[in-house]
């Protein structure tokens, strides 16, 4: 079959020949194997079974000499032999005792039948009609046994039937009178019973019907489906697979339906004999034309012949509809005229496929052979040259050579496959090479080429136009997301080597799914996305490589963002059988069950049209599979066009593997390995707090900020030597602990559950800036994702786990001298502002001594007092420090109110509400120049002056300091002039001052409350 010499067209009529002779071999086995043996024949309307013995095997026909009534219908009770009678060969059409050798007409059938002896008087017997035309009822000795359809004297009342059926008697006696009433006023081709009427026991006449109807069902099932494979094959295909195999499907589906509703009907439909017919020539025609399309377009036949075909098929098909019935005899001409012209054609296009070396065709060769014998066989049957019982093996010899068709395309295409599976293997290892070396090559000039994009825009040159900077910024963004796509080649190269090891031990789902979330969340700061976080504080602990677990909910959720503009993205989880189900849901786009079948393939991606973000290979979602795997996992993903996506992963919760021991953070008792932690080999857990003993006064102060108590402890083994440590096991313990002020640094895990470090870290800026209050983060991951999202969020500086003693005391000791540089800056500027005493002032001040001495020289003697203290508290040297006694300060601030009340007189009112035993110390500089701005901004710019209040008073917790004024007030964008950082004018520079210095040391600056012609209240809290 499959040699490259094209086979002869000798050979090719040889196998047909022999297949048809083969064919027709069966076929006369099978009429002799069903005929019916020697019996007696009817003769002068009478039948004699004396002598004979039914059995259940077989039934008899009752062939031979009836008695007929031509246009007559004899009724029961009807003296018989009083009425002119004929005699007619049974089967033989009725034409010739028939007016005008007519086919259609009436008249009534009789036999008298002679039954064997009473041996056999107790069996109940039947008797068939396998086919009468049109309607026939039945009497059995008078009395109505069956009805096919309805005889009548005139086609107005005729009904006529296309079923066989059966009539089923227990006979009184030996002799019974059989009686059958026919007319036929429909079928033009013949009249009166043309097929044999058969008798037996009723078990002979049921075999006759039931293996017949039997055949037919299982010929048409295999049809059918080998149908549905066909129309399967196609439409998951989705236009893969050409239309040969639609029209095949067709054709099995219309030859099984008409195998259901001919011979003996395994399948009645409620439609008269009429539209019966015509049913059975259009199922006919078009399973021959759906075989003409299958070769057509199997064998791309370019032939004007088949457009003909096409033609005369339609001309047949409008013929049915629109042709009397009557004329049925001249479309079956046609339809044998379009048998005779379709299927020698058939023949003659697969013989030239075979012969170009389609050799595989010899197989539809021998189906059309066959297809071609059965149509042979039924012409006969037909025109009633033959008649044989129902005969199935034509039919599926037909499905025998499309199986084995297919069965050697299957042989071929796994040849085929095994050959193409070697090459793209060797293509593929060649690939994931290629795309490694490059991977490595790219990094670095992209790197560089960022690089070099953010020090043009962080330049803040005035030469840059918007349009430009907005380029930069969108270079960055695209850089970064290449940086990302690098990493995934690379890591899908390590997985496929299996050069990744899992690091695992037990840890907090939620901490790391707040993590990964924030991560996200300051990566699409532009898009209107609700972030959720939907795991209880109970969750049990994963077992879990903590850097692969985060990378596999970034990439989840890295993928969430690209598909939703708007919505929600929530991460939730729940537990069973020892393993933990994180679920990934979105309100994006969705996806098809096409793509969700293939989602997890390498470089499978959605259409990128609908993404927000794009780009990428599509290698994050298999690299997430391929982690999860390797956890002991599964990944899984339900999706709906439109209504969002859900990823769902497991993984195995803590020491359900067995004996493997719950993994421990690092221990700082184990600086080893070149300083690096150890981080298993610590088991108590401590706390450091502000309280502790150990902590020595003038260190710069630490809040580490960890949920794990474990690593607080590692962290204040190697820092407490120098610095204070004061420790949160929570964001939300950490923020009360900024409340409190006085912090130097803030080292803060960034996995941490509620809150995690990302987060913190944007919440604290929101108030200080990086240089008032620094922030080193802890992470566990090093990419460049995990960094980017740290300083986004406002971070100083990071370390990546496990950390090194070296490098964190090196980081550590860098952040807290720029605090503490910071700080002493501010101290001398205070100093500085306060020693900067403008001229206008001194001079007035002298001018008033000078007016003094002439009127009052005690006045003049307070004054001069009071001014010498008020420049000697200006320029004191503790104006430096950090903190002095209160006291101190409300001396500086009484001597400059004295000064300003000698210069203003009544116009400046003065109220002290201040308890002498008040003994605490403040920030220097802080009281005296909010009363001085309270002062010459507030109560003097008014004519008639006004009252500035100084009020101090005790609380539980805190001193209350508050400066308040019948001034002329300010509007809010005054007051934020004034706590402006960075002040464009001198005027309120001393207050914005006085705010960044309570701010750093007490964690909050001046509170303002104004309302323009009412006045001022300005006040701070000093904790106890």
């Amino acid at each position: 079959m499959n040699s490259d010499r094209p086979i002869t067209k000798t050979k090719i009529f040889l196998i047909i020949m022999f297949f048809f002779l083969m064919l027709t071999s069966f076929r006369i086995g099978w009429v002799i194997y069903h005929q019916t043996p020697e019996h007696p024949q009817a003769e002068q309307g009478v039948i004699d079974f004396t002598d004979w013995e039914f059995t259940d095997n077989q039934a008899v026909t009752l062939d031979g000499e009836w008695i007929f009534y031509p246009d007559q219908f004899i009724q029961p009770d009807t003296d018989i032999e009083t009425e002119e009678k004929r005699y007619i060969s049974v089967p033989e059409d009725w034409r010739s005792l028939q007016e005008n050798d007519s086919p259609y007409g009436y008249g009534t059938y009789v036999l008298k039948i002679i039954l064997p002896d009473d041996k056999q008087s107790n069996l109940l017997y039947g008797v068939r009609m396998k086919e009468i035309s049109t309607a026939a009822k039945v009497y059995i000795d008078g009395q109505i046994a069956a009805e096919a359809g309805n005889p009548a004297a005139s086609a107005e009342q005729s009904e006529g039937f296309y079923a066989p059926f059966d009539a089923l008697f227990h006979p009184e006696n030996n002799e019974v009178e059989l009686m059958i009433h026919v007319s036929n006023f429909e079928t033009p081709l013949q009249g009166g019973i043309s097929n044999s009427i058969q008798i037996g026991t009723e078990n002979a006449i049921a075999k006759e019907s039931n293996i017949s109807v039997i055949l037919q069902i299982i010929v048409a099932a295999i049809y059918f489906l080998h149908s549905v494979y066909a129309f399967s094959i196609y439409f998951m295909g989705k236009g893969k697979y050409q239309k040969e195999i639609l029209f095949f499907g067709i054709m099995l589906l219309l030859h099984g339906f008409m195998i259901l509703i001919d011979d003996d009907v395994a399948l009645y439909l409620p439609i008269d004999f009429i539209s019966h017919t015509k049913l059975m020539v259009f199922l006919s025609v078009s399973t021959l034309v759906s075989l003409l399309v299958f070769i057509k377009h199997l064998f791309q036949v370019k032939s004007r012949f088949y457009y003909i075909l096409l033609l005369f098929y339609g001309l047949i098909v409008i013929s049915k509809f629109i042709i009397p019935f009557h004329y049925y005899s001249y479309l079956l001409g046609m339809l044998m005229l379009f048998h005779i012209l379709a299927i020698p054609f058939l023949f003659i296009e697969t013989v030239r496929a075979i012969r170009a070396n389609a050799s595989e065709s010899i197989f539809i060769l021998l189906f059309i052979t066959s297809y071609a014998s059965n149509i042979f066989w039924g012409g006969l049957i037909t025109i009633q040259v033959v008649d044989i019982p129902y005969y199935p093996f034509d039919f599926l010899l037909t499905i025998i050579m499309i199986a084995l068709l297919l069965f050697n395309r299957h042989i071929q295409m796994s040849k085929l496959n095994e050959r193409q599976t070697k090459e793209l293997k060797e293509a593929d290892k060649n690939k994931d090479q290629f795309l490694a070396n490059t991977s490595h090559e790219l990094r670095n000039p992209l790197h560089s080429v960022i690089n070099i994009a953010q020090t043009i825009l962080d330049d803040k040159q005035e030469n840059l136009s918007a349009e430009n900077k907005e380029n930069l910024k969108l270079l960055i963004n695209v850089g970064q997301r290449m940086t990302l796509t690098l990493n995934d080649l690379l890591d899908i190269t390590r997985l496929r080597e299996h050069r990744i090891k899992l690091n695992r031990e037990s840890i907090d789902l939620r901490t790391i799914a707040q993590g990964a979330l924030d991560m996200v969340r300051f990566m699409t700061v532009e898009k209107e996305m609700k972030f959720q976080l939907d795991i209880p504080d109970s969750f049990p602990n994963m077992y879990a490589d903590e850097n692969r677990l985060i990378q596999v909910l970034f990439n989840l959720l890295h993928n969430a963002v690209k598909f939703t503009n708007s919505g929600s993205i929530t991460i939730s989880a729940e537990h069973k059988n020892n393993m933990a189900i994180v679920f990934v849901k979105d309100t994006g786009v969705g996806m098809s069950q096409e793509m969700q079948e293939r989602i997890f393939r390498p470089y499978e991606q959605e259409d990128p049209s609908i993404t927000s973000i794009g780009g990428g290979f599509g290698l994050g979602l298999n690299i997430c599979k391929q982690l999860i795997e390797l956890h002991g996992g599964d990944i899984f993903v339900d999706s709906k066009i439109g209504k969002g996506t859900t990823f769902f992963f497991s993984i195995p919760l803590s020491m359900t593997a067995g004996d493997e021991p719950e993994a421990k953070p690092e221990a700082a008792a184990a600086i080893e390995r070149g300083n690096t932690i150890d981080w298993p080999k610590v088991s108590a857990p401590y706390m450091v707090s502000d309280k502790d003993p150990s902590i020595n006064g003038g260190k710069p102060k630490i809040l580490v900020v960890d949920d794990d108590p474990v690593n607080i402890r590692v962290l204040s083994t190697m820092l407490s030597s120098k610095y204070e440590i004061i420790s949160a096991a929570s964001g939300e313990k950490a923020l009360e602990q900024v409340e409190n002020g006085g912090l130097d640094l803030i080292i803060s895990d960034v996995m941490m559950p509620y809150m995690s470090g990302y987060e913190l870290t944007r919440i604290i800026r929101d108030k200080f800036s990086i240089s008032e209050l620094p922030i080193l983060l802890l992470t566990a991951r090093s990419q460049l994702e995990d960094i980017n999202t740290g300083f986004l969020a406002g971070a100083n500086d990071y370390i990546v786990k496990p950390v090194d003693a070296l490098e964190l005391k090196a980081r550590v000791r860098a952040l807290t001298n720029l605090r503490q540089s910071i700080q002493e800056q501010l101290r001398l500027e205070a100093a500085w502002l306060q020693s900067q005493i403008q001229p206008h002032f001194l001079f007035n001040t002298l001018n008033t001594i000078a007016s003094l001495s002439e009127i009052d020289t005690e006045r003049m003697t307070r004054l001069l007092n009071e001014f010498g203290n008020y420049l000697r508290r200006s320029f004191d040297a503790n104006n430096t420090e950090s903190l002095i006694l209160v006291k101190n300060e409300l001396d500086l601030t009484r001597s400059y109110l004295y000064i300003e009340q000698a210069r203003f007189g009544n116009r400046l009112k003065i109220k002290w509400e201040i308890k002498e035993e008040l003994d605490f110390y403040i920030p220097p500089l802080t009281i005296q120049p909010l009363v001085e701005n309270a002062v010459r901004h507030g109560v003097l710019k008014q004519l008639n002056g006004g009252t500035v209040t100084l009020r101090i008073t005790e609380h539980d917790f805190h001193f209350r300091i508050e400066i308040l004024d019948e001034g002329v007030g300010m509007d809010q964008d005054k007051i934020h002039e004034l706590l402006d950082e960075q002040p464009h004018h001198l005027n309120g520079i001393g207050v914005a001052n006085t705010n960044k210095r309570l701010k750093k040391l007490y964690g909050k600056g001046l509170q303002i409350e104004s309302k323009p012609g009412i006045g001022s209240a300005v006040w701070f809290q000093v904790p106890k």
